[in-house]
């Protein structure tokens, strides 16, 4: 049996089960589960396909071709009942994709506020999205990545499974991500490099210019080849270090000192 609602186009198909809004609009040839949900004012244009145990927060749209809640990409997956997390007023364009969860990521994947998915991204099973991310068209997070609040990666990129990208960071296009990226951080090159410090990222947040200078200078100290001291030595001094006591630089700290597979975007040497 097919839902019908005000806002509903009559080609469209809601199976029974699926919980939706009074205020949502659904278009035409849309199909919906029996186990989602969609929140207020949730839009699907046309021809968007959502299924699986899918969460749609109020005021998100989706455009066509679009396919959300899918099952993982993932040979391991078997069925097993996982979920995904979409939060409020995230813009989801044309042909993208976005899996659920698997038992061996927790079975959850995640996705929080305000974020613009460009035509023919995906984002893989069990990844962590924060809030404010822009991913370009055509980028392709793998499965297991953490993605935190404000970062903006570019066209045709690829980001390895289980990666972190920190808070505040621009990825240029056609990078292939397989490292972990600090926050604030500029990354660039097909095979990228760390550049130095996203400064019109912190521009847009309000950053003080000396706190600014001052992460900069944190950057040029972690990555540093000269000296005796091992990275960790030199992360636990700047820890210590009573002049780099801003949010910034404690966010880069915070960040580094979790535990992680993978290793960091450096500088080019």
């Amino acid at each position: 049996m097919t839902i019908t609602l005000p806002n509903i186009h009559p080609t469209a198909i809601v199976e029974d089960g699926a919980k939706v809004s009074n205020s949502c609009k659904i278009g035409p040839y849309c199909c919906v589960g029996p186990e989602v949900t969609l929140d207020h004012n949730v839009c699907l244009v046309s021809h968007v396909v959502v299924s699986g145990r899918t969460f749609i927060g109020r005021g998100t749209k989706v455009w066509p071709f679009s396919s959300v809640g899918s099952e993982p990409q993932d040979l391991k997956y078997k069925g097993e009942k996982s979920t995904l997390t979409i939060g409020q007023n995230n813009l989801i364009r044309e042909c993208v994709s976005i899996s659920t969860g698997t038992d061996g990521g927790g079975g959850i994947t995640s996705i929080g506020n305000n974020c613009l998915f460009m035509l023919g991204s995906h984002v893989g099973h069990d990844c962590k999205l924060g809030d404010n991310i822009i991913i370009a068209n055509n980028s392709a997070i793998a499965g297991h990545v953490i993605i935190e609040d404000n970062v903006n990666i570019g066209g045709l990129v690829g980001v390895h499974q289980f990666c972190r990208i920190g808070e505040g960071s621009m990825i240029g296009a056609h990078a292939m991500v397989s490292k972990d990226i600090i926050p604030f951080s500029m990354i660039v090159g097909m095979r990228p490099v760390l550049s130095g410090v996203n400064l019109v990222g912190l521009k847009r947040r309000g950053s003080k210019r000396e706190d600014m200078k001052k992460l900069a200078d944190v950057f040029s100290r972690l990555f540093e080849k000269k000296g005796n001291q091992s990275f960790q030595e030199r992360l636990e001094a700047i820890d210590k270090d009573e002049l780099y006591q801003i949010t910034e630089v404690q966010k880069v700290i915070k960040f580094m000192k979790q535990e992680s597979t993978r290793s960091y975007v450096a500088p080019k040497t």
